[in-house]
């Protein structure tokens, strides 16, 4: 059953429903009216009233009953249901990095890649790898997957670091995808551990908006 159903067949008893109000006075003054058949005077007129009393209170305990049942019914309302908003993912930057020391290493040389990725074409570069000096670090060389002449280099020592540097050259341009700039160098020997090495890829899109990124060698 529905509750459309149930609420329709509540409405229904309780409009059909039509007390004899002269029936019931007639009762109650017949009551009245009785003697008793045995030589106990009282007793049963003490039982005709109880027992109209509790047909009259049966009768309008089942009205009340049967109208709180058909208000509530007619009252009640589903609760509002509460609508889950979704919320849109921050977009993603054009610009993505990741620093690696190059596989071909050896105990005494090694090279250090920085690798990015971007959306969106760059009219501003600067692309900067910061080699710790763990001990006998000097360059060996460097090289970028982009053309040499479209940037300026440099190798220089600073604060404890062997810092390589490329900068985009004004009026040059670099196109969508993945480029990758490397430092190569000798170290003492052994296994060189690159956890403080730094890298830095910043620049400027065609729209003129700042990009940037940076990590570790970790």
């Amino acid at each position: 059953m529905t509750e459309d159903d149930l609420r329709q067949r509540l409405r229904s008893a309780a409009d059909a429903h039509r007390p004899d109000r002269a029936r019931m006075l007639a009762r109650v003054e017949r009551g009245m009216h009785e003697r008793p058949a045995s030589d106990e005077p009282g007793r049963r007129p003490a039982v005709g009233w109880v027992r109209i009393a509790g047909i009259t209170a049966g009768v309008v305990g089942a009205l009340a009953v049967g109208g709180f049942a058909v208000g509530s019914a007619l009252r009640s309302d589903p609760a509002p249901r509460q609508q889950q908003v979704a919320v849109s993912p921050a977009p993603s930057s054009s610009l993505w990095a990741d620093g690696s020391v190059d596989p071909g290493s050896n105990a005494y040389w090694a090279q250090s890649n920085v690798t990015f990725k971007t959306k969106s074409e760059l009219t501003a570069l600067t692309v900067e790898l910061r080699v710790a000096q763990t001990g006998k670090v000097n360059s060996t060389g460097h090289w970028r997957s982009l053309p040499a002449s479209d940037f300026t280099e440099s190798v220089t020592e600073r604060g404890g670091f062997l810092v390589y540097r490329w900068v985009l050259r004004a009026g040059r341009t670099v196109p969508v995808g993945e480029h990758v700039f490397a430092g190569q160098y000798n170290h003492a020997e052994g296994g060189r551990d690159a956890s403080a090495d730094r890298y830095a890829v910043s620049g400027r899109d065609g729209g003129g908006q700042r990009v940037s990124v940076g990590g570790d060698f970790a």
